[in-house]
């Protein structure tokens, strides 16, 4: 079985499991007490501190350890607001951030907070001047990922925190996805990061607060991890992470030039390898080991199974995975095909000979999906000047699939009006008239639905 899904959790690092068998003998006791035990624990929980900020780019002062990347987040966010409660209560993010970071941007509008979304290019990338435009005298906390999760562009976070340190806003950045391939260069103020994203062990997550920002906990007072992280430490977790944090970026060079290579080869093969496939994300701004593509006519959850059964682990960002049943966010920002989406990311260490058993499997595993789902094959014929699509109560990708079978029916200039009822259809039927050469015209209120209208343009 070939595990092509680090970029949700990558497999545990043999220095991480070394390190945590150790540490289960050694850091077991509450590194808060004066006897032996407790000793030793706080020297281990400080040695693990000092790795993780030499990585990070940190004082140890500024980095505590949290329970999760995603509680790290909430903290993050959270603290760094209600630290500047007096300049005001707005908040920017990009449309493209994690959704810990979205989900916290939610809870602050629910209390009567501003929140501004930065949109994205269609590579998924903002740019400075978007930030810059958002900016707002009452503006407390802006927020930007270094690279994105689904498709992997990187951001220009030195730019946006140039822009942001100009305004005097701190900007906190979500480095999850990005953090094991080196430190995040620019003048940020917070910093979040999830261990079993680089190797390490899950439930620890990483939480840097600058000096001289303005940061203020909330909830119950506690007095570990500098009032920021409530609970007791998990000692063994924390050394086993911090371990893996820096041998994983001894590897970064070597491994970033050949995963690099390996995405390159599956993002030029698979158009070629698959008819009707858009491949997605900054195509050189980007993480070494993600690569994003999307299949028309291909229901994302049915295809995900089918690599499954030929050995291949995998994840979609499709409004058809068994998660959800609306566009993924990052690619309805980005304004790109959501159906059939497969996301291949690489662990380090992956063997070329893998990537190239997937792209032999995949061409056959999207042919099995399309031939279930009566995708369809190209027609010429010419016939009225407007037809109806009626696909309501249709899930994707059957709306798509309905109306490339009947846009050959009408004339040049002739229109097909697409009935459903579907979210995933808002993003999918104009993605798809972009793939193939086709106008859009539009969306209009129907009953049950929305009516969306292609034209015919060849």
């Amino acid at each position: 079985m070939s595990y092509f899904d680090a970029a949700s959790a990558a497999p545990l690092h043999p220095v991480a499991r070394q390190a945590l068998l150790a540490a289960l003998d050694e850091g077991w006791a509450d590194p808060s007490r004066l006897y032996r035990e407790g000793r030793r624990a706080r020297l281990l929980l400080d040695a693990a501190r000092e790795a993780a900020a030499e990585a990070v780019g940190c004082r140890p002062d500024e980095l505590v350890f949290t329970s999760s990347g995603t509680r790290a987040a909430h903290t993050g966010v959270e603290g760094a607001l209600a630290g500047r409660r007096r300049i005001g209560r707005h908040l920017i993010v990009s449309a493209v951030e994690h959704s810990s970071v979205l989900h916290s941007a939610e809870v602050f509008e629910s209390a009567g907070g501003t929140v501004t979304r930065v949109p994205v290019s269609r590579a998924g990338a903002v740019t400075p001047e978007a930030y810059r435009d958002a900016l707002r005298p009452d503006t407390a906390l802006a927020c930007l990922q270094s690279a994105n999760h689904e498709v992997g562009t990187v951001q220009p976070v030195p730019e946006v925190a140039a822009v942001c340190r100009a305004a005097g806003v701190p900007l906190l950045v979500d480095a999850a996805q990005s953090v094991g391939w080196g430190p995040v260069a620019g003048d940020w103020s917070v910093l979040t990061a999830s261990a079993h994203k680089w190797g390490g062990p899950s439930g620890v997550g990483l939480l840097v607060v600058r000096k001289g920002v303005r940061f203020a906990p909330q909830g119950p007072a506690d007095e570990r991890e500098s009032g920021r992280a409530a609970g007791f430490e998990n000692i063994p977790a924390v050394v086993a992470a911090a371990a893996s944090l820096r041998a994983v970026r001894e590897e970064a060079a070597r491994e970033a030039v050949r995963l690099g290579e390996l995405t390159q080869r599956i993002r030029v093969r698979v158009p070629d390898l698959v008819p009707d496939v858009e491949v997605v994300g900054d195509p050189d701004r980007r993480l070494p080991g993600i690569v994003t593509f999307s299949c028309l006519y291909v229901d994302g959850e049915a295809l995900l199974h089918e690599l499954d059964r030929s050995g291949f682990s995998v994840s979609s960002g499709s409004s058809c995975t068994s998660s959800t049943l609306t566009p993924s966010h990052v690619l309805k920002a980005m304004g790109v095909l959501s159906e059939g989406n497969v996301r291949v990311s690489l662990p380090p260490g992956t063997p070329a000979e893998e990537v190239d058993r997937f792209l032999s499997v995949l061409p056959g595993a999207v042919a099995a999906v399309r031939e279930k789902l009566g995708a369809p094959s190209p027609r010429t014929a010419a016939g009225e000047d407007a037809l109806v699509v009626d696909a309501l109560g249709k899930r994707c990708p059957i709306p798509v699939i309905e109306l490339a079978k009947v846009i050959g029916d009408v004339p040049v200039g002739g229109t097909v009006r697409v009935l459903a009822d579907d979210e995933a259809a808002r993003l999918d039927i104009p993605a798809w008239c972009e793939m193939r050469g086709q106008e859009y015209g539009g969306e209009e209120p129907a009953e049950g639905g929305r009516a969306y209208l292609v034209r015919r343009l060849v």
